[in-house]
């Protein structure tokens, strides 16, 4: 792997959600392949959910594409019965850190790799921010109440018993120290070299409206980052998580969704943004399309 940082051609590409533990995602993630020797690749999260598994995916796509810019989604986080890392919460996340290092990947604690391909120059600044119930749901206006109702209906993320927020007392305290301590590195950048934020959960709450069970949203995101697309200078913004692949506009910044989701979804909906998505060169609709509506979150 190489980082041409003067690269004059290729292009910035991203994905999410390739949850690999799965058999008939697998053949997807191995028919992933750059189109030319600079293309660069984000994976916004959600690659598996056992640590091998993570590492075989990015291993293989790191050997294709000429840099690979990781973020965990929750299910890296997950601690799961049979993973030979039974790490929990920070720790864990820190071990894949360490990891993607060994294979060249970039992580969030990494300096933000400067894209000068087309489209470029851009800044590429993988966040990891976590959620913290403020996404709450319809009618509630607290945290424990939010989740009360979520229960009732039956709609509660997996990460309520398997994202360990150690040494953490809560998901949403570790959500508020990733917040600041991303907050901080991104006040410190070079405002004149724009940014494209590459996370797994979305920055704003408008992309939980399409979601065919809203009280997931809690699960999102924080309002901890709603005008970070305002605040800093933001050329895009890359998520996954809702596996609702789609592009949107708020404030004029460019969103998208890049996730490839679960066989069902995919079987149902195909690939209708194709299996990597473009980010640089961007060549698509101005903002204004027609509204797109989607299928349940996971």
């Amino acid at each position: 792997m190489s980082d041409r940082a003067d690269a004059h051609r290729g292009s910035l590409l991203a994905v999410s959600d390739l949850h690999v533990g799965i058999a008939d995602n697998r053949p997807i993630v191995e028919s992933l392949r750059p189109e030319t020797d600079e293309d660069w690749l984000i994976v916004a999260g959600d690659v598996a959910e056992q640590a091998e598994d993570v590492e075989w995916a990015l291993r293989l796509l790191a050997d294709r594409f000429s840099r690979v810019i990781w973020t965990p989604g929750n299910h890296e986080l997950w601690t799961v019965n049979g993973d030979a890392v039974q790490l929990r919460g920070r720790e864990r996340y820190e071990y894949l850190v360490e990891l993607c290092r060994t294979i060249g990947v970039t992580t969030p604690q990494d300096p933000y790799p400067l894209w000068s391909g087309p489209g470029g120059p851009v800044a590429v600044a993988p966040v990891f921010t976590l959620y913290d119930y403020s996404f709450r749901a319809p009618g509630t206006t607290t945290k424990e109440e939010s989740l009360a109702y979520a229960h009732r209906t039956g709609v509660v993320c997996t990460d309520e018993y398997l994202l360990r927020p150690d040494p953490y007392p809560g998901r949403d305290a570790w959500c508020r120290a990733r917040v600041a301590e991303t907050e901080q590195r991104l006040a410190a950048h070079d405002p004149q070299i724009p940014l494209v934020l590459a996370g797994h959960w979305s920055l704003v709450r408008q992309p939980m409206d399409v979601l065919t069970y809203p009280e997931f949203a809690q699960w999102c995101g924080t309002e901890l980052t709603a005008d970070w697309h305002r605040r800093f200078n933001v050329a895009a913004v890359v998520y996954g998580h809702l596996h609702i692949p789609r592009t949107t506009w708020y404030d004029g910044v460019r969103f998208e969704e890049v996730s490839i989701g679960y066989p069902r979804e995919w079987r149902k909906r195909g690939h209708p943004k194709g299996l990597l998505r473009r980010i640089l060169p961007y060549d698509g609709a101005a903002p204004g399309a027609a509204p797109v509506t989607g299928g349940p979150a996971r």
